[in-house]
């Protein structure tokens, strides 16, 4: 995630109502003649300012990520670059679309093997590098926040492993 993306988050998120939090911090400081018309008026005008503020943040990260996106898309090629090669490109936008199922593939049937008991005969290497192996292809196939959740069971899982 980006920096901006961050910013983002925390002015268009949970804590995005940063007018209301302006406006609260400030009502001290409200001259004690103001009329609740004028302090309305004012709270109005904080908000609407920083709402715009918000609204030129939000389109700034967009612009960000399109950019970000083309130069990927110059560097890197899209698949579509790929079929100008005939066969052989259409092999590799085959085999770049296989490669999730087959890596996940691999590993399920790994773990079933290693969970199950059928490969009980592993060194301590062999088992440090299964864990590098199961972080890494979750990691990839389905973002860091899969393998945040995992993880407790995972590490759940071997410790009662380890008792028996």
């Amino acid at each position: 995630m980006s920096f901006l993306s961050k910013v983002t988050d925390f002015f268009a998120g949970d804590l995005g109502d940063l007018g209301g939090k302006i406006v609260d911090g400030i009502q001290a400081y409200f001259p004690p003649d103001m009329t609740p018309e004028q302090k309305a008026q004012l709270e109005i005008a904080i908000k609407d300012q920083s709402h715009k503020r918000e609204v030129e943040l939000l389109t700034l990260a967009a612009e960000q990520d399109e950019e970000f996106n083309s130069r990927i898309r110059d560097l890197e090629g899209t698949a579509k670059d790929l079929t100008q090669f005939g066969w052989l490109g259409r092999i590799v936008v085959f085999l770049r679309g296989c490669q999730r199922p087959v890596w996940g593939g691999l590993v399920m049937y790994m773990d079933i093997q290693w969970f199950n008991g059928n490969w009980s005969g592993l060194s301590e290497q062999q088992e440090s590098a299964l864990w590098v192996i199961n972080i890494l292809v979750l990691g990839f196939l389905f973002g860091e926040r899969a393998v945040k959740n995992v993880m407790p069971f995972m590490t759940q899982f071997m410790k009662q492993r380890a008792q028996k």
